[in-house]
C-alpha cells in the first residue's frame, strides 16, 4: 500500500475517532486533513501549471495578487 494511501486512512481514522469528543481533537484532525489536501493541490498545480522552463506565467508567491505580476 502506498504511503499516501496510508496517510489518507490515518487522517480519516483520526476524524472518525475524534468526532464528538469535545476535547479539540476533532479540530486538530480537520486541520491535518486540510493541510494534506492543500499539499495535494499544490502538487497538482505544479503538475498542470504552464509556468517554468517551458514558458507561461510563473507561480504566484503567497499573498501575491495575479493582477500585480
Amino acid at each position: 500500500m502506498s504511503t499516501d494511501t496510508e496517510k489518507h486512512r490515518a487522517l480519516l481514522g483520526a476524524l472518525r475517532d475524534a468526532q464528538g469528543k469535545g476535547d479539540g481533537s476533532f479540530e486538530k484532525a480537520v486541520t491535518a486533513a486540510f493541510e494534506h489536501v492543500f499539499e495535494h493541490l499544490g502538487r497538482l498545480n505544479d503538475h498542470v501549471s504552464p509556468g517554468g522552463p517551458d514558458g507561461g506565467d510563473r507561480h504566484l508567491q503567497p499573498g501575491e495578487s495575479p493582477t500585480l505580476r
